[in-house]
């Protein structure tokens, strides 16, 4: 399989990198911006210089990994998927577009199709808290949804990692990316606010996690924060369910998903964290409890790795599966 990966160079991209051992690259076409043009990336053994994205379409890649954000994508996702090269884009571009499947391989991955060549990759916060929830839709039903989240300064890239790591060096930050300072700080939102008063990352939540699940009309209230770590998104999420439920029963049910790793006995202080889930594939759960005047509410704290299963691994696990369905029959 020959896969160009755009947007090599970043946080996003870097991780997809350490992950292409899981899939039968035969040719690898690292693409970056202007200014990385040259540098090589080390791949297999071999080191491989960064393309431009121009050049990367002539090559007519089977697959291409799109991590270089919205503008990029909007542009060259619909010329790389007219040639039949299959796209996988991590950013906002086409989520919400009808047209475009929005794909959690254990929940959707039906909607991978041989004449579906533009695949859109949720949003980090999304994927962690739809693995959680479409398990217990699918058996007690989902009436309502409250969600806080606790992001992490990679979720946007290097210059919120550099901004904390200047700050916690008492560096002065030459290019900040927040308006405040994060070190020891909490900031209530992760992206730029709307109209509404909601900010585009609480709305991603909202729209994301009704298209993803089928569930068009699902309340989902949402709230979300940047505080000051490094290994991955915390959310605490507040689910109204259709049918009374026994705790047990439902943490069970967890243990089985895929993808899904339930750490929950808080009085051994065992709990998922984001030090626990950094560099991990799975999504952890855990601080399973019934609410105490809601019979049918329950609570519950997810943690994963926005780099990996809020992004890389999804889109390579959406790649493994269109190797396998579309392209392995074809080129065998």
């Amino acid at each position: 399989m020959k896969l160009a990966l755009v947007g090599a160079t970043g946080l996003v991209g870097k991780t997809a990198l350490t992950l292409l051992s899981r899939l039968p690259v035969t040719e690898l076409i690292p693409v970056a911006s202007e200014r990385s043009l040259g540098q090589m990336i080390s791949f297999n053994g071999k080191n491989i210089p960064v393309q431009s994205i121009e050049r990367a379409l002539k090559l007519e890649p089977d697959v291409a990994i799109f991590s270089a954000g919205s503008e990029v994508s909007k542009k060259y996702a619909p010329l790389f998927s007219r040639k039949g090269c299959y796209v996988i884009d991590n950013s906002s571009a086409w989520r919400m577009d009808e047209n475009v499947p929005l794909v959690v391989p254990e929940i959707n991955d039906s909607l991978l199709t041989h004449d579906k060549y533009l695949i859109a990759n949720p949003n980090c916060s999304t994927i962690q808290m739809v693995m959680v929830l479409h398990p217990i839709a699918r058996v007690y039903g989902l009436k309502k949804v409250i969600v806080s989240t606790y992001q992490s300064v990679t979720g946007t890239g290097y210059p919120g990692l550099a901004q904390l790591i200047s700050e916690r060096e008492e560096q002065e930050v030459a290019n900040p990316v927040y308006p405040y300072p994060i070190d020891l700080n909490c900031i209530p939102h992760c992206d730029r606010f709307l109209e509404n008063d909601y900010s585009r990352e609480e709305m991603k939540l909202v729209n994301e996690s009704r298209k993803i699940m089928d569930l068009p009309d699902l309340p989902v209230h949402a709230t979300a924060v940047r505080i000051p770590v490094i290994g991955g998104h915390s959310e605490s999420v507040y689910i109204e369910l259709e049918k009374s439920f026994d705790v047990d029963d439902l943490r069970s049910l967890l243990e089985r998903s895929p993808g899904i790793k339930v750490l929950d006995d808080p009085h051994a202080n065992l709990y998922p964290m984001p030090a626990i889930a950094h560099n991990k594939d799975d999504v952890f759960v855990g601080r399973i409890r019934k609410d105490l005047d809601n019979e049918r509410g329950l609570g519950l704290w997810i943690v994963a790795d926005n780099l990996r299963k809020g992004a890389a691994i999804n889109a390579i696990q959406i790649a493994e599966i269109i190797h396998q369905r579309f392209i392995a029959g074809v080129q065998a």
